[in-house]
């Protein structure tokens, strides 16, 4: 049976996730980032010295390589401390370096990923050095990624700082010959309304004749989504990109142990509401216990979509499409 070709888009944690679960899947397996983070090491880097933010690129090129690898673990290092190197993660750092010694960013991506053996390509949404700006529920604007979340204000509309910004040419075209696209898990304006801001990207995806499957969120985001149903996430995605071009939606209807669900509301998340109107939109909805529980670094659970689970959905739509080509 041919292989089919598959992208997958967005930014962040919600990414890397879908790309561990299809790591292996298919030789033509595509991962287009977001590159508006500031935020962290990619923002000092950014700053410094003019790099696309390389921290979701990097994670994006971890969730393909052999992970259990002693390069990939380095590459994952980070320095801890309060100096110079505080915070910055060995890959980032290397991503800078290489972006600076060959000139191209994309360049510095495909070595990286050639070093690390990964099976697929990673590609940022866009080479422009760009940057996030939203116009608040007040009418404030405000620039960067991070201002605006820790803004605490609702957005009204968002935009980038370059709105002529060009969509990276290989992700533009990896869209227009995928035969099935996955948007999201991830932060709905920072991770997947941040791509849809490029045009390249978002007409390459109008015009697509693949299947795309929305994977929607588990939960809010706090200073992102705060109190925001699925209607409500679904809607705006709308405002970016038209809803009538997504095929599926894959939603979560799991939900963690009792005391993780009390720790999120304490900190300002909540299980996503499911108010959809299934008589109003033309995708067809998967539901399934979705998510799985990770503990981080610190020992703290945290509610993480589950690969495996993605993959097995993915992997069903996907025999159909096959049975097509």
């Amino acid at each position: 049976m041919k292989d089919i070709s598959v992208v997958a888009i967005g930014g962040g944690t919600g990414l890397s996730t879908v790309l561990r679960g299809l790591k292996g899947y298919t030789p033509d397996l595509n991962a287009v980032v977001a590159i508006t983070d500031n935020g962290g090491s990619s923002g000092i880097l950014r700053e410094e010295f003019g790099v696309l933010p390389p921290g979701d690129i990097r994670n994006c090129i971890i969730a393909l390589s052999d992970n259990e690898s002693l390069m990939s673990r380095l590459m994952q290092y980070r320095f801890g401390g309060n100096g110079t190197l505080s915070n910055h993660s060995v890959g980032n750092i290397v991503l800078a370096a290489l972006s600076d010694m060959v000139g191209d960013f994309r360049e510095a991506v495909r070595l990286v990923s050639e070093i690390l053996a990964i099976e697929g390509r990673v590609l940022p949404a866009s080479l422009d050095n760009v940057q996030l700006v939203g116009i608040m529920s007040d009418g404030e604007k405000i620039t960067g990624e991070t201002n605006i979340v820790r803004s605490g204000k609702k957005i009204k509309e968002l935009k980038l700082d370059k709105e002529d910004a060009r969509g990276c040419e290989e992700a533009i075209e990896a869209i227009r010959k995928a035969n099935l696209i996955t948007i999201g898990p991830g932060s709905l304006y920072t991770s997947i309304i941040s791509n849809l801001l490029i045009t390249g990207i978002r007409d390459a995806l109008i015009s697509s004749k693949a299947t795309k499957i929305l994977i929607s969120n588990a939960m809010t985001q706090p200073g992102e989504t705060d109190n925001l149903t699925l209607t409500g996430h679904i809607e705006e995605l709308n405002r970016y990109l038209p809803i009538d071009v997504i095929d599926y939606l894959l939603l979560n209807v799991g939900r963690p142990p009792k005391e993780i669900e009390e720790r999120y509301e304490a900190e300002g998340a909540e299980m996503l509401i499911n108010d959809l109107d299934y008589n109003v939109y033309g995708f067809k909805v998967i539901e399934d216990d979705l998510i799985t529980l990770i503990v981080d670094k610190d020992g703290k659970k945290k509610v993480r979509h589950d690969p495996l689970k993605i993959r097995k959905w993915i992997d069903v739509i996907a025999k159909e499409i096959k049975k097509e080509l």
